[in-house]
């Protein structure tokens, strides 16, 4: 949730980032793409927050939107680009890019190359005299690794910014900055969000499976039938990937990302073991639970294995990525809601903002879909 607009970011753009960016790409491609069905309907659905009311139309206005999909049991009910952009754009899911790595990393456990009790420096020993020494992999998906890092891209010599500046740059060298990350706190003992965590997590996993993180997702792409070629950042041609914020994919085929998260299965076939879903949507501490972490993060949501849920049994959970990226989906209706955006950054409150008011949109937005789902079917019956 953390990149934005600041000059170690400037080279980052949030539309078709692939086409203007002087980032590195890897090409994620669609190999087995299967079109989602369409039935759109109005949603008739209006958002209370910052003391007043707002209509759908406003509030996708206000929040300062560039797509919103909702699919409400795998049919496109509700479809809207902002001017310019449209289905076929690949909007850059910032921070949303470490809840699709966490689907990797469940494939990865399931398959038995990797344990969520297995130390980092077992699978990546560089980072044997950093940090991450004494972290588990389990620490890595739930923030809790205790390193000295602090998520502040709006300094431009933070930790967090020089990271990104690998990317940016394109010169390499973000897995040796993780190797500078020092300890600060015992595993497991608080939550620090982290983008750090995310990149050495992907570089455990890769080790663990031989697969680069484009590799991987490309397997996951062709399983979830997306319809088009994603993208994702690399440090440099043949480098690491931005696997904790540089994944960028068209509106529909993020919604197909939230979908799995609602039981791991595409079509009635298991994808992603429905235990792991359980898992990576539940918080696994008391102070992971919604409402109890930092309000600078978000007042509206906690943290499971690199997923928000907004209740404590992780039945609603989003995906978040800065500036208004998310992927959200309610587990027991069957519904996801998709809003990337591009709001301001720089000013801390209208990012805290924007934020609040899209967490206490996305529940209604999935609610009113089945509303509408159910009032076509009862209108449906008095034709009948």
């Amino acid at each position: 949730m953390a990149e934005g607009s600041t000059p170690g970011l400037s080279g980052l753009r949030f539309v078709n980032p692939h086409r203007t960016s002087a980032m590195t790409h890897a090409d994620v491609p669609a190999g087995r793409p299967i079109p989602l069905r369409s039935a759109p309907r109005e949603l008739d659905v209006v958002i209370d927050g910052q003391g007043r009311e707002r209509p759908l139309a406003e509030w996708i206005t206000d929040t300062y939107s560039t797509s919103l999909v909702v699919v409400d049991r795998g049919v496109v009910a509700y479809e809207w680009y902002a001017d310019g952009l449209g289905r076929s754009d690949l909007y850059l899911g910032a921070s949303m890019t470490k809840s699709a790595l966490a689907h990797l990393v469940g494939r990865a456990v399931a398959d038995g190359a990797m344990g969520l009790e297995t130390k980092v420096v077992e699978h990546v020993p560089e980072l044997t005299d950093g940090g991450y020494a004494d972290c588990a992999v389990e620490h890595l998906l739930t923030m809790t690794t205790g390193v000295d890092w602090f998520e502040d891209h709006r300094q431009q010599d933070s930790l967090a910014s020089r990271l990104i500046a690998c990317f940016v740059d394109g010169a390499g060298g973000s897995r040796d900055l993780l190797r500078s990350v020092r300890p600060r706190h015992r595993p497991g003992t608080r939550f620090e969000y982290c983008t750090a965590d995310s990149q050495v997590l992907d570089w455990v996993r890769e080790r663990a499976t031989g697969v680069p993180y484009a590799a991987a997702m490309a397997d996951l792409w062709r399983e979830l039938g997306c319809e088009s070629d994603a993208t994702v950042g690399l440090d440099a041609p043949d480098g690491a990937a931005l696997a904790g914020g540089g994944l960028a994919a068209t509106a529909s085929d993020w919604a197909r990302i939230a979908m799995l998260q609602i039981d791991g299965t595409v079509d009635g076939d298991e994808v992603l073991d429905g235990a792991w879903v359980d898992r990576a949507s539940t918080p696994s501490r008391t102070f992971l639970r919604p409402g109890r972490l930092p309000s600078s993060i978000t007042t509206h949501a906690g943290f499971g294995y690199h997923w928000w849920p907004l209740d404590d049994a992780g039945r609603r959970v989003t995906a978040d990525g800065s500036r208004g990226q998310f992927a959200y989906a309610d587990r027991d209706l069957g519904v996801v809601v998709v809003k990337t955006s591009q709001w301001p950054y720089a000013d801390f409150l209208v990012d805290r903002q924007n934020r609040d008011l899209s967490y206490l949109g996305l529940p209604l937005i999935a609610q009113a879909a089945v509303a509408s789902r159910r009032g076509g079917r009862d209108a449906q019956s008095r034709r009948n």
